[in-house]
C-alpha cells in the first residue's frame, strides 16, 4: 500500500520556504521604512504622519489579502514610493511593514 504522507512532505517544505522568504522580504521592507526617508539622518517613516495614519487600512489590506484598499493606505504607498524610489517592494510587503512600525 502506498503511503500518502510522503506526498505531503515536499508541499509542507515548499510552503515553509515561501513563508520564510515572505518574512525576510517583509523584514527588509520594515528596515527600509525605519531608515530615514532621505537616506541620511532626517526623520524616518516610523515618525511620518501619512504612513502612521495608514495602519488601520494596512491591517484591512493584509487581512483581506489585498481586497480592501483604503484611501489612507493608497496615500501612504504613493508617499513611500515617491520619497524612496529605490524601494522595490509589493503593496503587501509595504503594508506589513507599516503595521510593524
Amino acid at each position: 500500500m502506498f503511503n500518502l504522507k510522503w506526498l505531503f512532505i515536499p508541499c509542507l517544505l515548499s510552503a515553509a520556504g515561501a513563508q520564510a522568504t515572505s518574512f525576510v522580504m517583509t523584514t527588509d521592507a520594515l528596515v527600509s521604512l525605519s531608515m530615514s526617508a532621505t537616506g541620511g539622518t532626517s526623520s524616518s517613516f516610523k515618525d511620518d504622519k501619512i504612513v502612521l495614519a495608514a495602519k488601520a487600512d494596512a491591517a484591512s489590506f493584509v487581512a483581506s489579502e489585498g481586497a480592501i484598499r483604503g484611501a489612507q493606505l493608497e496615500s501612504a504607498l504613493r508617499h513611500i514610493r515617491q520619497t524612496r524610489v529605490d524601494l522595490r517592494y509589493t503593496d503587501e510587503q509595504l503594508a506589513r511593514a507599516i503595521l510593524a512600525l
